[in-house]
């Protein structure tokens, strides 16, 4: 057996999920608003500042950076919605991408093609 970590399953999935007592309204506009957003989830762990996706009042999409090579990528993803108390739960789901997906392509394979085209 090794110690060797295992690389992330993309269809493996962490979800976390909490209740708080703000309304649903106040937790959204801290994982949406930028300057609220930022003392909790800084723009350096973003792969990029926007959403990916959004659906107003429920959820929001990003996509996450490891800020340490070899910088794997994830999507993360906030959903909100009432709980019974009239406060906000809030469920955490993050997911690793694909790494195919986030690699650099090199600009010469060196494959037939590129070597003809040389």
């Amino acid at each position: 057996m090794s110690d060797a970590a295992k690389p992330d399953r993309p269809d493996e999935a962490l979800l976390l999920e909490y209740d708080f007592d703000a309304p649903p309204a106040k937790v959204w506009r801290a994982v949406t608003i930028p300057a609220l957003r930022e003392r909790w989830l800084p723009d350096c762990d973003l792969a990029g500042a926007e959403p990916e996706s959004t659906i107003a009042g429920e959820e929001v999409r990003y996509r996450l950076r490891d800020s340490e090579p070899p910088f794997r990528e994830s999507h993360v993803i906030f959903r909100i919605e009432p709980n019974e108390d009239g406060g906000t739960r809030f469920r955490i789901i993050q997911q690793a991408c694909e790494e195919r997906t986030k690699l650099p392509q090199p600009a010469n394979t060196n494959c037939c093609p590129m070597r003809a085209a040389a």
